[in-house]
């Protein structure tokens, strides 16, 4: 292929795997299937999907067509990628601080009771059956939709959403593989239960290739397919047993030194120590997810919608739908049952003082993202397919479509009038530096006059803090003196008990010129930070201890150490390390060649 070729290839990949992109890609699709079905050539795609394809592996056989290979066996990726990002929330993520995960689950479940509510008010009577097909909103859509319709900055009304579509695909996935099984084989139910144990096991025993995961997912699929319980409800629950954690710092320095081997060595026994040293230092779950997330957004959904939207609206089935209940109590449910759903639940729980919104998202920004949440595409169609009969599925789907329609449009209604009448420009936490560095006040490596900036926000307790006390050195190396480096503290008290006295401790020192020498030895000294060791490392720095001793004692550095973290918290900063680089928070990896690059881009 030629490089020109190439290089358009990977720019078109890469837009398609954005949230904008892979929602576009699916729009696409969805019309190519209608388009299709309802075409001269519809009998072609009638024999796609009915195609059979078998497997048969010595006596085990297993026989069924495109349209259940897709729906029972490719779409078991997708709920196991659910599965996994579910797990990844749980113990790393908006959901392992259980204040702040109280107002979107209950923002969650509010937006799959009102919604069935609804349907069976108006469908009940006609298609009872089908009220699981408002119970889900497609992610992948949703995230789309809020790209292209939503505010520029959206990151944490993002994280607000995702959590919220954990909690409806939780329970679309429960209900797919429960309530909708018809009977139930022991045998295979066995060893499907035996696998989910293996699955355990694997996890608990920390085991950290990915392999053995895979090997015992794929028996779980197979036995769950036989048992007569709905794969999906396996998929969801193999990413469920996958574990997930945030990276610990030693095995990150562990990968560090072995590929540190394989450059004074370039041989393959230290290349494959070296890249199993990587992979162990990042959790399966983390690893997992990124191998299987461009493949399901670009082939495995798209997929779906293509041999699931094909719905053949010719011969007055369009009509028909049209002053069907089964069609309007699916769009009054997801357009409105989600849309008051979400947002009344969030509105009771923070009024139930069960938690608050996520800093930077305003009422309008929820009202929007709940709006944007009546896409119910992906789970909706599969469980129409799944519940009820041919016309009503289709009345289903037609319902889906428009609903997913109306969605779209109402959020961006919404969002506009949120930005317009409410001032509410953006979802997202602060970008901008507050206050400005201050050269006199602010504790400052490098000319005082540097044209580029960069401050740090750190925590002497952080480990990977510590690690990045040398991106002085290399940004001093590559800048010179077009750089000046800034730190300020941000105390992570939650989780690092010493940090406060650590940075009071700093603070002290720099009223004896000495900051910089005690940042030094902090964080060289991180794993000993008690106060005798403070004052230890006070008088190896030659300070007057007597007056080192007042200073920790005094409330002004207490208070000076509090209003570093005050801006942190107005600056956007909820971690550490956060960087800024010439005033704005810089968002993406902070290793020392990034952090260059960005400050040497054109558009700074």
């Amino acid at each position: 292929m030629p490089g020109s070729a190439r290089r358009a290839l990977e720019r078109t990949l890469d837009a398609l795997r954005t949230d904008a992109g892979s929602a576009l890609l699916l729009v696409a699709v969805t019309l190519v299937a209608l388009v299709w079905a309802n075409s001269p050539l519809s009998p072609a795609y009638e024999r796609l999907i009915g195609l059979p394809i078998g497997l048969q592996v010595g006596a085990f056989h297993l026989d069924l067509d495109l349209h259940h290979w897709v729906n029972d066996g490719l779409m078991v990726v997708f709920f196991f990628l659910i599965g996994l990002e579910v797990r990844r929330e749980l113990a790393v993520g908006s959901l392992r601080e259980r204040s702040r995960a109280w107002v979107p689950l209950v923002a969650g479940v509010c937006g799959v009771v009102l919604p069935v509510l609804l349907y069976l008010a108006i469908a009940g009577g006609t298609a009872g059956d089908g009220w699981g097909v408002v119970v889900g909103t497609d992610t992948a859509f949703l995230l789309g939709a809020l790209a292209l319709v939503g505010p520029a900055m959206s990151s944490q009304l993002r994280v607000f959403l995702l959590t919220l579509t954990v909690v409806d695909d939780l329970i679309a996935v429960t209900v797919i593989g429960t309530v909708y099984t018809d009977a139930v084989h022991l045998v295979p139910l066995a060893v499907a239960v035996v696998a989910l144990v293996a699955l355990a096991l694997l996890g608990r025993s920390r085991q950290w290739r990915s392999a053995p995961y895979v090997a015992v997912t794929v028996i779980l699929w197979l036995a769950t397919l036989e048992s007569g319980v709905h794969p999906s409800l396996a998929g969801m629950l193999a990413g469920l047993l996958v574990p997930a954690a945030a990276p610990v710092r030693a095995d990150v320095v562990r990968a560090k030194q072995l590929f540190r081997d394989y450059w004074q060595s370039p041989e393959a026994g230290v290349a494959r120590s070296a890249r199993a040293g990587l992979a162990r230092s990042i959790s399966v779950n983390e690893r997992l997810h990124a191998e299987l997330a461009t493949p399901v957004a670009l082939v495995v959904v798209p997929v779906f919608a293509l041999v699931n939207a094909g719905v053949d609206l010719r011969g007055g089935v369009l009509a028909e739908a049209l002053a069907s209940p089964v069609t309007w109590g699916v769009v009054v449910a997801l357009v409105v049952g989600k849309a008051v759903g979400i947002s009344g639940g969030a509105w009771l729980a923070v009024r139930l003082r069960l938690g608050r919104l996520p800093d930077g998202v305003g009422p309008g920004a929820v009202l929007g993202g709940a709006t944007l949440s009546g896409i119910g595409f992906t789970m909706a169609l599969l469980i129409a397919s799944l519940t009820l009969p041919t016309e009503q599925a289709r009345e289903a789907v037609v319902g889906v479509l428009l609903g997913m329609a109306l969605s779209w449009g109402l959020g961006w209604l919404v969002f506009r009038v949120a930005r317009v009448r409410f001032g509410e420009e953006a979802a997202d936490l602060p970008v901008r530096l507050t206050p400005e560095v201050d050269g006199e006040r602010d504790h400052v490596r490098g000319p005082v006059d540097a044209p580029s900036t960069v401050v740090e926000y750190l925590d002497f307790e952080c480990p990977f803090c510590a690690r990045a006390t040398g991106m002085w050195a290399d940004l001093k190396a590559q800048l010179g003196d077009e750089v000046r480096y800034v730190v300020r503290h941000l105390p992570l008290t939650d989780v690092h008990p010493h940090a406060w006295d650590a940075a009071v401790a700093a603070e002290a020192a720099a009223r004896q010129d000495a900051f910089w020498p005690m940042h030094d030895v902090l964080f060289r000294e991180q794993h000993a930070l008690e106060p005798e060791d403070l004052r230890r490392y006070a008088g190896e720095l030659g300070l007057d201890l007597e007056r080192f001793d007042a200073d920790v004692a005094d409330a002004a550095l207490h208070d000076l150490v509090a209003a570093h973290a005050a801006s942190a918290r107005a600056s956007g900063a909820r971690g550490t390390p956060t960087f800024f680089l010439d005033g704005e928070r810089h968002r993406g990896p902070h290793d020392a060649r990034t952090l260059v690059a960005a400050l040497r881009a054109p558009a700074r």
